[in-house]
């Protein structure tokens, strides 16, 4: 009987290992996606787990009923500090803050692994004795999760439709009206003259919160109308853009008194 030539050998071994890579291949992204389902599908069931403990306050009861609501979230993590909710978007979310601003990033309100993470509040923001402004940030999920839908303010329509957003704390439940909504994103240290909001935390002086409030206004990519006074209570909201590199899209709003 005839042996086959070595190269037929050889190529079929060949083809072999292929066969085999391509099978690990499929394995591996057959895993992957079950997973990436499966997390998306748990996120989702915790966001609708936890909204079942707020949503259902009726408006026209007494504010301190949704705060009440907040402190038992508290029991199930300290760290949870406000809910954030805009109208005619998924975004309705306990807030949360730690000593960094790393953690929340990839974990959830329960503190456990999550690639969503949660919205927070940075982590030098002070709610116990007030701050000019509140930043808080957020990821963006394809699902809808998180602050995908804070990218719905860039078409001036929907703008016009919701101009407020909804922020409970522990002492109290407020709206805030939308001043400006811009792209930015963060900048190299070696850059000059450039709208760094990310830094505003309280400001020392009239003129500090008026820079910041101007500058936000420049930025903003349609007139609102609506302007902010020294001393009145802010709120930004921070994520990714991905039109730039290290994009971000904000929006700011003041509180309505």
């Amino acid at each position: 009987m005839r042996k086959k030539p070595k190269h037929i050998k050889e190529d079929s071994k060949l083809k072999r290992i292929i066969l085999l890579i391509l099978m690990f291949i499929i394995i591996c992204g057959g895993v992957y996606m079950i997973n990436y389902f499966y997390n998306n599908y748990k996120e989702k069931n915790d966001n609708i787990n936890i909204l079942s403990k707020i949503e259902n306050i009726d408006i026209a009861e007494e504010t301190n009923e949704r705060t009440t609501k907040l402190n038992e979230l508290q029991k199930e993590n300290d760290e949870i500090i406000g809910w954030l909710e805009i109208e005619g978007t998924n975004i309705s979310y306990p807030i949360l803050q730690s000593i960094d601003n790393e953690f929340y990033l990839t974990h959830n309100y329960k503190k456990e692994k999550s690639s969503s993470g949660s919205l927070f509040l940075d982590k030098d923001f002070d709610l116990e004795n007030g701050s000019s402004n509140y930043l808080i940030y957020g990821h963006r999920n394809k699902q809808g999760l998180m602050f995908e839908d804070l990218l719905k303010y860039a078409k001036e329509d929907f703008y016009k439709e919701h101009k407020q957003i909804r922020f409970t704390t522990l002492k109290e439940d407020t709206m805030y009206e939308i001043i400006s909504v811009f792209y930015s994103r963060v900048y190299y240290e070696k850059e000059k003259n450039v709208f760094r909001y990310y830094y505003f935390v309280n400001a020392e002086s009239e003129e500090e919160y008026n820079e910041f409030v101007n500058e936000a206004k420049k930025a903003s990519i349609y007139e609102t109308g609506v302007n902010a006074i020294y001393e009145e209570q802010l709120l930004t909201l921070s994520t990714c853009e991905y039109s730039q590199e290290d994009g971000r899209f904000v929006v700011v709003g003041k509180k309505i008194k």
